[in-house]
């Protein structure tokens, strides 16, 4: 009981429609901290980038997600949990997407590419 009560504590994950759904209306903030190149290959539409290196060291959210809730997302769901933590501790409300960007293609939602075309996830 005592274990459940500090996992429930911890941020919730959630779905990529439901991240999509959490930041349609730029209430929150959907943050890609995957590196620039896998950035570059394909990203979500509205998406913030802040590589999760550069978060672990130390750098401040882009300032258009300041005080808003922010919803990480990387590849797979692995580096968003560890940005959800690192945020987490700067007091941040913050959730992840399970499955990252991965599941976030494969749930059909968009994904631009460099030239503004469709991307690929890397």
């Amino acid at each position: 009981m005592f274990f459940r009560l500090l996992r429930s504590r911890g941020p919730r994950r959630l779905t990529p429609v439901q991240a999509s759904r959490r930041t349609a209306d730029g209430r929150a903030v959907l943050l890609d901290v995957r590196e620039i190149a896998e950035w570059e290959a394909g990203h979500a539409p509205d998406a913030l980038h802040l590589p999760l290196s550069r978060l672990t060291a130390g750098a401040p959210l882009p300032p258009t997600a300041e005080g808003k809730p922010v919803v990480a997302i990387c590849r797979s769901g692995k580096r968003s949990q560890r940005a959800a933590e690192i945020l987490t501790g700067r007091g941040v409300e913050v959730t992840d997407v399970t499955g990252g960007m991965t599941a976030w293609a494969r749930a059909g939602l968009p994904v631009a590419g460099p030239d503004g075309n469709n991307g690929v996830i890397a």
